[in-house]
């Protein structure tokens, strides 16, 4: 009786923690003017240090956005990132700030301006601002409130 309810709490324990993840790791729509954008959520220090590491591929409009708990200024790398990825900066009104290119598998720092700071980090292919005709000052819609 005793191995069953350990086996049962030890069920019951591994599917919260599955739906947290999953509930995790399905994200937002976020909106950049017109264009929709599905985007996972990096909230936690472990999120974010994982950030899209060892991803091959990604959706036409999807993307990661990073969330910082206090506007400062952030910077990203690319370490085991294989993806060409461009990296909206973004204040805490949902501002875009400054955007950079970023090439796979570099160390090389892209930060946001030293002068305002951010909140927020989003990644997406490399590119997809500038296709979008999305630039600095243009505003991010339906962030999520930091932690």
């Amino acid at each position: 009786m005793k191995n069953s309810l350990r086996r049962l709490s030890l069920s019951i324990a591994l599917l919260a923690c599955a739906s947290i993840a999953q509930a995790q790791t399905k994200g937002v729509q976020l909106s950049a003017g017109m264009h929709l954008i599905q985007a996972e959520v990096a909230a936690t220090e472990a999120q974010r240090e994982q950030g899209l590491m060892y991803r091959e591929k990604m959706e036409a409009n999807a993307g990661m956005l990073f969330v910082f708990g206090n506007p400062s200024t952030q910077c990203m790398w690319m370490k085991n990132t294989p993806l060409p990825l461009s990296v909206a900066f973004i204040d805490a009104s949902g501002k875009i700030v400054n955007i950079e290119d970023m090439q796979p598998h570099t160390l090389d720092s892209h930060c946001s301006t030293k002068t305002v700071p951010v909140r927020y980090a989003l990644e997406m292919h490399l590119g997809w601002f500038k296709q979008k005709n999305i630039k600095p000052g243009m505003s991010i819609g339906n962030l999520p409130a930091a932690r």
